[in-house]
């Protein structure tokens, strides 16, 4: 997923569009956790959900906030532990996007 996962929100309705971003701004701001822990954080949740897109999109925030491929492979072993052997099926798919 290269684009934005909600650019149909964003089209469809701007106003709730921008609702949304600053929540996700918030929510993802350095704070006690930096930044990056907190994509790694949402990327294994959003596996552990069953989204692929979204931790795809995740994962290459992570790495823009500095997360490296390993960081990356013991957050989904974290989501395994946690959460099963689905999440690591939901990871696989939405990593092969990333690291093509």
């Amino acid at each position: 997923m290269d684009r934005h996962p909600l650019e149909t929100i964003r089209k469809l309705d701007p106003e709730f569009f921008d609702l949304v971003a600053q929540s996700s701004e918030r929510a993802f701001a350095d704070g006690a956790l930096s930044a990056k822990t907190k994509y790694l954080l949402a990327m294994v949740l959003d596996a552990a959900h069953g989204a692929t897109g979204g931790v795809a999109w995740l994962a290459r925030q992570a790495i823009e906030h500095g997360a490296s491929k390993e960081e990356i492979v013991e957050a989904i072993r974290v989501a395994n532990y946690v959460s099963g052997a689905g999440s690591v099926y939901t990871a696989s798919f939405g990593l092969a996007e990333v690291f093509k």
